[in-house]
């Protein structure tokens, strides 16, 4: 972990922060080159574009626009949960070599798919994100179901 991941995912933290404000699933996604240049940013917008599949990190990647991999494999992806399988997919079709997520208690995602093709992915255990995770589960607990595939 170093200072550069504790403010990507201040980041990413503020995007999960804006979806739940809006109603939606407060998980957000930054994504940022090495050299510091945040390249995009999202949050979970399934419930506000009543979308199937627009997760944080789909949101995030979606907001790059026609980046190549050439740009996307200098980058880390911040995700304050865990990504799914469709992110993950995402995240290794695009080449992005390092995953920071903010938690993976209130969802085990892909992180062992990303291992086995080679990504870093560093847990930063963060408070907040499960904190603002379990506020929204108690609240919305068919929506976060329905976020989930059950």
């Amino acid at each position: 972990m170093t200072f550069d991941d504790i403010k990507g995912m201040d980041l990413a933290y503020e995007e999960a922060l804006k979806g739940f404000n809006e109603g939606g699933v407060p998980i957000g996604s930054v994504l940022i080159h090495k050299d510091g240049t945040v390249i995009s940013r999202g949050h979970n917008m399934r419930v506000q574009k009543n979308s199937m599949t627009l997760h944080a990190e789909i949101s995030c990647l979606e907001a790059t626009n026609r980046v190549p991999a050439s740009i996307t494999k200098n980058c880390t992806l911040y995700s304050t949960l865990s990504p799914c399988s469709m992110c993950t997919g995402s995240a290794l079709l695009f080449k992005i070599p390092r995953v920071v997520i903010g938690e993976n208690e209130t969802f085990m995602g892909a992180e062992d798919w990303l291992a086995k093709n080679n990504v870093e992915v560093i847990n930063l255990k963060d408070a907040r994100c499960k904190d603002l995770m379990d506020k929204f589960i108690a609240k919305h607990p068919e929506i976060w179901n329905e976020d989930i595939g059950e």
